[in-house]
Formats: C-alpha cells, structure tokens, sequence
C-alpha cells in the first residue's frame, strides 16, 4: 500500500514513535511504501534525511513521487534512502507523440534502475503507453487504462479478477492499478 505523505508530518516530532505503534500493531511494514514529493528537497535536508533513514530502518519503503517535475537534486537523490521514483504521468502521458518526453521516461528508468531503485510511471491511459512502459523495464504502472479510483473492497476483488500479479516481495515486477491508494 501506498501512501502519500507529506514533509511536514515526517518532521513532526511524534510521528516516528506513532508510526511504530501501528507497524508493531499490524506486521507490515514491508508492504507499506510512503510516497513523498521532490519539494523534500527544499526541506530542512538533513534532519528529513535521518527521519527518513530510521523510516527505512521499519522497513517501509519510499518513493519520490512525481519525479521530473519539481527540485530533483540528483546528489541529494542518490543519498535518500528511497526505493521507488514515480515518473510523473505529464512525461508518460505524450511520450508516444513527443519524443522528447520518451527520451525522458526511458533514461529515468534507467537511471533509477542504476540506482536500484523501482520504477512506477504515473499516467497509463492507453495499451501502447503499457506496452511502450514494458519494453522499457519499467517496474511499475499505475492509470485509468489498468483502474479506476475505487474502493478498497472493490480494488481486492478486481486485482483478483484483472488477472495482474500482485507482488509478493518488492523486487517482482508487477502492474498496479490507479486504486484507492
């Protein structure tokens, strides 16, 4: 599960001991992946960086959402201990059409890849944009062409019934829908 957070709850000073409560309350840390925006950058970097290093230390996951788009600092990027960059679904969207935007999705990709970090492009609105996504290795996808919003029971039932994989350890490749995540 995914879960959008922003800088200013990382920074506050009783969400590390309320977040282990609820890790130690619920085993699962491992599936739990906090999505944080490149505006981190411009945050107060180094006590966000061992904030985010204890997180790490739970064994929740991060991903820098809507990558491309905002402050990126690629020497701050390669010392976050993030696992995920989210490709913003504006470069996903027109690749096919522009390829400027297709050069972008391909060597984030590839840079992230480098780094040993997943990739999920944001955006997927059609079966080429999937297709395309495929054959550049990316990890994970998540738009209208794989699900609409739903609710959590109706996102159990159609993950069950879509027929995608749902991974059982962070390193499996899977398709993910646009779900109530």
């Amino acid at each position: 599960m995914a879960v959008n957070l922003p800088v200013t709850v990382l920074l506050e000073p009783r969400f590390l001991a309320s977040l282990r409560a609820i890790l130690a309350r619920h085993d699962g840390a491992g599936s739990l992946t906090f999505e944080i925006t490149e505006s981190l950058f411009l945050s107060d970097y180094e006590r966000l960086s061992a904030v985010l290093g204890e997180i790490r230390q739970m064994g929740v996951g991060f991903s820098i959402d809507d990558f491309g788009t905002g402050h990126s600092s690629l020497s701050r990027l390669r010392k976050l201990p993030v696992s995920e960059l989210k490709i913003d679904r504006s470069f996903v969207m027109d690749m096919e059409k522009n390829k400027d935007d297709l050069v972008i999705v391909e060597s984030t990709i590839e840079l992230a890849h480098n780094l040993g970090l997943e990739v999920v492009a944001e955006g997927v609105e059609s079966e080429q944009a999937l297709a395309q996504l495929m054959h550049l290795g990316c990890d994970l996808v998540q738009g209208f062409h794989v699900g609409r919003p739903m609710p959590a029971d109706a996102a159990e039932t159609f993950i069950r019934t879509a027929g995608y994989k749902i991974p059982s350890a962070r390193s499996e490749a899977a398709c993910t829908g646009n779900s109530a995540a």
